[in-house]
């Protein structure tokens, strides 16, 4: 049912917890299934320094919060801007199609966190990010 990637950031999450003093934060959720996702990021000079994430959630919501950090960790922002759900799911070697809406969430919760850090920035994320999940999965926009 699932890959053997899948089990081993399930087992053995990287980039696990919070970072003190971020510099973006976003926190994103499904109602449907319970799984929150909260993610953290440190960033100089355009380039994402550090990322951890706090999961609750199955399996599946935890390892596609551990992959989405590798996968951003020490790249420029603009790439973790690029990053789907299917690059996502490629990276694990697959989902069960009722466990997809964990990747998005995971592409959801770094542009949240994103969002955040150019809020700060005194930036409109939107041009940037396009229009932000609400949370209210029953009227959703964001895929």
């Amino acid at each position: 049912m699932y890959t053997d990637k899948v089990m081993d950031h399930f087992a053995n999450p990287r980039n696990m917890g919070e970072i003190e003093n971020a510099d973006g934060v976003g926190e994103v959720g499904n109602a449907k299934c319970g799984d929150i996702m909260k993610m953290f990021l440190k960033i100089e000079n355009g380039v994402i320094t550090d990322c951890k994430f706090k999961t609750y959630g199955c399996a599946s919501a935890i390892a596609t919060s551990s992959i989405a950090t590798e996968m951003i960790k020490g790249h420029k922002i603009e790439e973790a801007v690029a990053l789907s759900n299917k690059a996502v799911v490629e990276a694990l070697g697959g989902l069960p199609a009722h466990k997809i809406h964990c990747s998005v969430l995971a592409e959801q919760a770094i542009k949240a966190a994103l969002a955040d850090y150019y809020q700060k920035q005194g930036i409109d994320p939107e041009p940037i990010l396009g229009k932000q999940c609400s949370g209210d999965c029953h009227s959703c926009e964001c895929h």
